[in-house]
């Protein structure tokens, strides 16, 4: 006999989640741009389908990214997520054995040993027993580290985790019930029957000494299949809906398809695959420097998923992207919070009629300073000297003063505000007859390269000034001081540029490290993209990011970024200095204060001379 009535919770409950599942799947199809479903259906006959099923693997069953931030998470995800996957696979191999390869009722496997109660006619029984009694204490390791997580989380190097709602907490109550109760099931049927194996033989021939079997045995397989029905039933409403979104998502990702400026059936794909595994909550600045512990995009995602949006949570964001480093589904927070701050803007097409038309002369490299450039003049003045000595015909764009590339308003969510200025300055850059463009400033340079649509190359100074180091157009000294590089947001998380300035810096410097560097690095708290964040505020997470920026005591703190060197030279006691500064130091074989001697103000245009000369020596 195959069927019994207790069964039904765990049949209503699949039959349930699948339907809704394959439901919102086709929804979310369907709701996808003409262009997005041509290159799903094309990634599904193509290498990229390959490509997403091996990350399926890697990621929803192996969880390698959790792996990489703390061994006991990575393993307490893969336990129960590759754990349970192998112990359906193993129960379906082990009835189809034992039913010579007849097709079995779906419910079978799941409890087949309720149904089956001597093992001899089953071909590998000795192999399957131990196989199912191991995968399941598999399984009970994990859920015993993800019970202990939820009162002392630093077992897998969390300071925090998410707050659970009501429904939550009852899908995760029912999971933690469905194991814990099969092995009760399990080991009472051994008791009885001798059909266990090291666990449940162990367990239920102890068990017997002192329980009824034949009395709890059925009751027990009735409350495995309550749980199981309840957590299936509940997964559509809570976080667990990730588990067969975060698939699709993968492939939607590997297909081509991504998040657009503004919100569409992907963007509900990203907010039902969030795991809400609280990852981003550590890794947020606002929540380790500032104590501000809901805004995260463990919540932000959350209350969009809800249909209760909260304006608070969406602009109380530094935008730095270090949720978006440590996502390990990952999920575009920081465009998804970019298109909701854009529903609350509003656009004049004459707010931008007071810039006046600009000439540019022609060069070979287009140089871009951008605002940050202009109000901190010294990595500027080092790049024209630089320039100048390396021999190269430069179009300096923004020379008579700057108008903005735009990324400050993209990150307020102003999209066609930006868009004009977009407009503005790519007609300048193309009438420079330029065939490189170049800016000392990580936040033009990701607009340059991902706004602009140029036919030229956008190279950042630092990838730019390694070039010429690399031709010998420049040549470099060595000094003995130390230095450590900041990466800023949008230059390493943003962009992936890493490497070199790194090696730029070691043509001349010791480099030492960081506490926090590359992927990790820590925002210098200039961040544009919470234009409201009080000036205390953002001294405390400058504060915590100089901490972190001199732990092996460096002579001189290197960036790459001119807000960034502005924000931390009024709070640091280490010298702050741009990687131009420094190499133009290293090429001189002299300190950049010095430098002046040599070129004279008058080879620097007037815009750049209203700054002061502490400013020109490197000091903000």
């Amino acid at each position: 006999m195959k069927y019994d009535p207790f069964i039904l919770p765990f049949i209503t409950g699949m039959a349930f989640v699948l339907m809704v599942v394959f439901g919102k799947w086709i929804h979310w199809f369907r709701g996808l741009p003409a262009s997005d479903k041509r290159l799903f259906l094309k990634g599904l006959f193509s290498r990229k389908f390959i490509y997403a099923s091996r990350e399926v693997v890697s990621e929803s069953l192996l969880h390698r990214k959790v792996f990489r931030a703390n061994f006991w998470l990575g393993y307490m995800h893969m336990s129960l997520a590759f754990g349970w996957f192998l112990l359906i696979v193993a129960g379906n191999l082990e009835t189809r054995w034992y039913s010579h390869g007849t097709m079995n009722p779906p419910w079978y496997p799941i409890f087949f040993e309720f149904f089956v109660h001597d093992l001899k006619e089953l071909p590998y029984r000795k192999f399957f027993v131990f196989a199912m009694d191991f995968l399941l204490l598999f399984v009970l390791s994990g859920l015993f580290i993800a019970m202990y997580k939820r009162y002392s989380s630093s077992i897998v190097g969390m300071k925090r985790t998410t707050r659970q709602n009501t429904i939550d907490k009852l899908a995760l109550t029912s999971l933690w019930m469905v194991f814990p109760l099969r092995l009760l099931a399990e080991s009472f049927n051994a008791g009885l029957f001798d059909t266990g194996g090291f666990l449940t033989n162990t367990l239920g021939h102890y068990l017997a000494r002192f329980l009824p079997l034949e009395v709890l045995r059925y009751p027990a397989w009735l409350a495995y299949s309550i749980a199981l029905g309840t957590f299936f039933v509940s997964m559509p409403f809570t976080r667990y809906m990730h588990i067969l979104t975060e698939v699709f998502l993968i492939f939607l990702r590997r297909f081509g398809i991504r998040e657009k400026q503004e919100h569409s059936s992907f963007t509900e794909v990203e907010l039902n695959a969030c795991s809400r595994c609280g990852l981003c909550i550590d890794q947020c600045q606002l929540s380790s420097d500032l104590g501000i512990h809901n805004i995260q995009p463990a919540y932000f995602l959350r209350d969009l998923r809800d249909k209760v949006p909260d304006q608070f949570k969406t602009d109380t964001c530094l935008i730095c992207g270090r949720c978006n480093a440590s996502c390990p589904v990952g999920i575009e927070n920081t465009a998804i919070r970019l298109n909701e701050r854009s529903r609350n803007q509003v656009f004049s097409e004459n707010s931008y009629g007071y810039i006046d038309r600009q000439e540019v002369k022609p060069g070979k490299v287009a140089f871009f300073a951008g605002c940050m450039g202009h109000l901190n003049p010294s990595a500027t003045r080092a790049m024209l000297a630089l320039f100048d000595k390396a021999g190269v015909e430069v179009s300096f764009i923004d020379e008579e003063g700057s108008i903005c590339c735009g990324r400050p308003l993209k990150l307020s969510g102003n999209f066609r505000a930006a868009e004009v200025l977009v407009s503005k300055n790519r007609e300048l850059i193309r009438e420079s007859g330029a065939g490189i463009l170049v800016t000392t400033c990580p936040i033009c340079y990701k607009m340059f390269k991902d706004d602009y649509r140029l036919d030229i190359p956008v190279l950042h100074h630092s990838e730019y000034l390694l070039k010429l180091v690399a031709e010998k157009k420049l040549e470099t000294y060595f000094s003995p001081e130390t230095v450590v590089f900041h990466d800023p947001c949008d230059l390493g998380r943003g962009s992936g540029i890493y490497d070199q300035p790194r090696r730029l810096i070691a043509r001349s410097y010791s480099l030492v490290e960081a506490g926090n560097e590359r992927r990790y690095s820590l925002c210098c708290g200039g961040s544009l993209g919470m234009a409201d964040l009080p000036a205390e505020k953002r001294k405390d997470i400058t504060r915590a990011t100089l901490a972190s920026l001199t732990v092996n005591q460096p002579d001189i703190i290197a960036t790459a970024c001119p807000l960034c060197k502005k924000t931390f030279a009024g709070q640091s006691e280490v010298r702050v200095a741009d990687l131009a500064e420094l190499l133009l130091e290293s090429v001189n074989h002299r300190p950049v204060a010095q430098i002046k001697a040599d070129t004279g103000k008058k080879k620097y245009p007037a815009v750049l001379l209203t700054a002061t000369e502490q400013n020109f020596n490197g000091t903000s």
